[in-house]
Order: structure tokens, then sequence, then C-alpha cells
């Protein structure tokens, strides 16, 4: 499969997982309890990480950004209906330093240290029967299925506008659907194949 982590190499990458991950908690929660100036100096903090890392590297942090312009129409759609249209700022922009930075941890974070990271944190749930390596394994296989799906959106609208003049809008919501379960079932054929997760 796809990785997110960038071949670009920053110096985030040579921070400590644990230190991303701690960090990126405490920057969610913080954004929760800033507004006003604070929270647009948030926003341009996230940028200037992103820019940090070089402009290629930057790039591809834009571009990783792109799944979120649907939350952001209907966020803004919502806010207008309800006659609120600026109350839509505050929203997007927590949304975005929070998944922008998450986007930066991911990239600079090989998935292996992640993986490892989860599963010593989870360790003491094995006593309530959690099994930690399944745990990590779930989230390195949502980590790594966002680029595949990225992928297989892409491919899905290319396919839809070869055939067709219009828009592939809400037409192709099924093929992606449809796609993503099959990947799904396609990975746990190949894990059961290999004596499961653990």
């Amino acid at each position: 499969m796809l990785t997110l982590t960038s071949p670009v190499k920053t110096w985030a990458h040579e921070v400590r997982a644990w230190v991303k991950l701690a960090t990126l908690c405490l920057w969610t929660v913080a954004l929760l309890r800033v507004d006003g100036i604070w929270l647009a100096g948030a926003v341009v903090l996230v940028l200037i990480l992103a820019a940090s890392g070089g402009r290629v590297f930057f790039a591809q942090w834009l571009a990783m950004l792109r799944p979120l312009w649907p939350f952001a129409v209907v966020i803004v759609l919502w806010q207008v209906w309800l006659g609120a249209p600026m109350a839509a700022w505050p929203i997007l922009a927590r949304l975005g330093a929070a998944v922008g930075l998450a986007n930066a941890v991911t990239m600079t974070t090989e998935l292996a240290e992640i993986i490892a990271l989860l599963t010593r944190i989870t360790r003491p749930l094995a006593r309530l029967g959690l099994n930690p390596k399944v745990f990590g394994l779930s989230v390195a296989l949502v980590i790594r299925f966002v680029p595949v799906m990225l992928q297989r959106y892409d491919q899905i609208v290319l396919a839809f506008r070869a055939r067709s003049p219009r828009r592939p809008g809400w037409r192709i919501l099924m093929p992606v659907l449809l796609a993503a379960l099959d990947d799904a079932d396609r990975v746990a054929e190949a894990l059961r194949a290999r004596g499961g997760a653990g």
C-alpha cells in the first residue's frame, strides 16, 4: 500500500514519535479553548511549521488537506442556512489547524514508530481483554488506507470524466464506497491468510 510518510526529510523526522503525538493531543485540546486572534495565530503557526519542511513537503502537505473541502462546504452551507455565515470561520479554522498538524505528524513519523508507541501505551489494557497488537494494527491500517482511498477516488473521477461531460459530484459516491469495501475485504483476506493479527 501507499504511505502517508513523506520521503522528503525534515527536522520533524528527527523528533521522537511520542513527543509529536503528545503535542498533537495537547494542540487539539488547546484549539477548543482559543478564539479570535489566538485561533488565527494557531492556523498561521501550522502553516509555518508545514512550510519549514521546504517547498516539496509543503505541497504534499497541502494536497493532504484536499479531502477536507466537502466538510468545509457542508459547514459553510449549514451556517449560511442558520443565518450566521461568519460562525463557520472558527469551525473551519479549528478543523484545518487540527487536521493540518495531524497530517504533519503522520508525514514525518514512520508507521512502525506509531504502531510500536500505540502498542506500548495500550499494553495495560490487555487485562481488560484488548489486544494491544490488534489496536496498533487497526490504527496503522486506517493511516495506510487514507492515501490508497485518495488514489482510488482520483481514478474513479478520471474514469467518470472519460465517460461523461458532467461533473462527477454525488454520482461517484457509491463507486467510491464500494471500492473502499472491496479493499477492506481484500485486506481482511490477506490478514486471515497470514494467521490474523495476533
